[in-house]
């Protein structure tokens, strides 16, 4: 039995510590350990709720607007405001953005390096290169002399020794799979993506000021004002600017990304194979499509138990609970019993080993995640489990798109179930939501032209118009998968707070029954070429992205400098 330590997990946002138990080739068990603390809980208590969405922002600054949504909404439950349709579009089109360049930024600078050698890349031809790009797409950046090109600025990087994002990696492993040439083609698209991702997410700045952090944010609806008549609103031109965007989006998802997918995992069937985690899966849903008390949703919220999407049951919030017997966190009623998060409690207490250290105490508390539970099963959220809901509930889009690629890819549909069907998911997601965005940008022209330019409800800003003592729960489908945030408002001010993030509910320790997280189950029987270079444990953790700055920020107990910025 070999004991392996990834730590840090890299290409993630936050520190991540994976130790893994290897025999005979294969993962025998498994511990996920978020190393760093979140206490954004702590410094929101006796705070302005209508604020409270401008410091979650912060949580992280590569989820960026998520916790906004989820902030307002919460707040936005508690004390009864009800936003405009014009709000609504703008936070769907916003979020939307979101969701599409994140899950573009995910396969290619976070993940894709798992399964592309850049170094065997240095050999390809470039004209089998355009041969098969080509082959896959009628993309335009696809000859022999582009591929040459590219190969040409690959190999004057590792001339000069300055590899940047591509100097860390196992390269030359034999877990890798694709021929010189797909892995060229890869590398071309890594770079491409890179200034898609820069130029789609504009619509940020044009809706919310700028990214990450937006600013047009508001209890009750949004601050981008909307007038056809006035040049700092949105106006025709805006509406212009944004369908081109948009219709960027499209084409690259379609003739770059999803094929890049589908080429990719054309090696890597087995993949299909491994990585299938818990089996059970939590959508609160997501992109209100009116504004009903119960609107309906573009993707339809859900839960699915043991892998059997035939019978998707209603999300019922009072079933969420959490638990920290694994958690450098202590409960005031004691550490086996979980408490739903309208009722969280956030008390750090740290009792594992000072770092640097070999292992950690798994037998005890070994992360400061807690472990989230829905009916007190462990639930994996995400890209996945928002396809597999909707194909569940029928969404047309879903099931032609998820058809489609299994059909290309010669599989069934248990290989959803997997590592490869996370990254396949998130691709599709992708593809739907970017032909969506258009209809949204249509309603808002339309509300434009009838004169409707609401974008607040004020009846709601007020404290003296709100109950003296309540709580509420906002909740959204980030990148990353399910998101809420709690509030207890009382005498106007924000008497507690709790959130319960995508990357907690995937990469959550043990609860007190002993349960893995679906990190942990999802690591269990992987096989491992080399335990000195674990290329497959990355591969596994990196499909469901993780966040770790989303479910804990850092702390030093002893108080020491951890780092020093000076402007010069």
């Amino acid at each position: 039995m070999t004991h392996v330590v990834v730590d840090p997990v890299t290409r993630i946002e936050g520190h991540l510590r994976i130790e893994a138990e290897v025999d005979g080739g294969v993962v025998k068990d498994a511990w996920s350990s978020s190393t760093m603390f979140r206490g954004i809980e702590i410094i929101l208590k006796g705070r302005d709720p209508r604020d409270a969405w401008a410091f979650t922002q912060r949580i992280c600054g590569v989820c960026t607007t998520v916790h906004a949504i989820a902030s307002v909404r919460a707040v936005e439950n508690a004390i009864g405001a009800k936003p405009p349709p014009n709000a609504r579009i703008l936070r769907n089109l916003i979020m939307a953005s979101q969701m599409v360049q994140d899950h573009v930024v995910h396969f290619y600078h976070l993940h894709a390096l798992d399964w592309v050698d850049v170094v065997s890349a240095l050999s390809a031809d470039p004209a089998k290169a355009s041969s098969l790009a080509e082959s896959i797409s009628d993309w335009p950046l696809s000859s022999t002399k582009y591929f040459a090109g590219v190969r040409d600025r690959l190999k004057a990087f590792v001339d000069r020794g300055q590899l940047g994002p591509f100097a860390n990696a196992y390269w030359g492993h034999p877990a890798y799979r694709l021929p010189p040439e797909a892995n060229l083609m890869a590398v071309a698209h890594y770079l491409e993506a890179l200034d898609f991702q820069r130029e789609f997410i504009r619509l940020h700045a044009v809706l919310g000021g700028k990214n990450p952090h937006l600013q047009s944010f508001l209890v009750g609806g949004m601050a981008t004002p909307i007038d056809p008549n006035q040049q700092a609103s949105i106006n025709v031109g805006t509406i212009a600017q944004l369908k081109e965007l948009i219709a960027k989006a499209r084409d690259f998802v379609a003739r770059v990304y999803l094929p890049d997918v589908l080429a990719v995992a054309s090696f890597y069937k087995d993949w299909a194979g491994h990585g299938a985690g818990v089996g059970n899966y939590l959508v609160y849903g997501e992109y209100p499509e009116d504004d009903g008390a119960n609107p309906s949703l573009f993707l339809p919220s859900g839960v699915i138990w043991n892998r059997d999407i035939s019978k998707i049951e209603a999300f019922d919030p009072a079933k969420i609970t959490e638990y920290v017997t694994h958690s450098w966190y202590e409960y005031a009623g004691g550490d086996a019993k979980g408490l739903h998060p309208s009722q969280g409690e956030t008390s750090p207490k740290y009792s594992g080993p000072q770092p640097p250290f070999e292992r950690l105490d798994t037998s005890a508390k070994y992360s400061w995640l807690k472990s989230p539970r829905y009916g007190d099963k462990p639930m994996e959220v995400g890209p996945l489990a928002r396809m597999l809901v909707a194909y569940g509930r029928g969404h047309s889009r879903v099931k032609a798109l998820v058809g489609d690629v299994l059909g290309k890819l010669g599989v069934g549909p248990e290989a959803l179930f997997s590592t490869l069907g996370r990254i396949a998911a998130r691709a599709v997601e992708t593809m739907v939501l970017a032909e969506k965005m258009g209809t949204w940008v249509d309603a808002l022209a339309d509300n434009m032209g009838r004169g409707e330019l609401r974008i607040h409800d004020n009846d709601k800003w007020d404290p003296s118009s709100w109950p003296a003592d309540a709580t509420g729960a906002g909740f959204h489908e980030a990148p990353r998968g399910a998101l809420g945030h709690w509030v207890h408002v009382k005498d106007g001010a924000i008497a507690n707070y709790q959130c319960i993030v995508p990357s907690t509910w995937n990469a959550g320790p043990r609860d007190a029954s002993g349960q893995r997280g679906p990190y942990e189950a999802a690591l269990l029987e992987t096989p491992v070429a080399d335990a000195e270079q674990p290329l497959e444990i990355l591969r596994t953790v990196h499909s469901f992205d993780p966040c770790m700055a989303c479910g804990v920020h850092v702390v030093d107990p002893l108080r020491r400098e951890v780092v020093r910025v000076r402007a010069r």
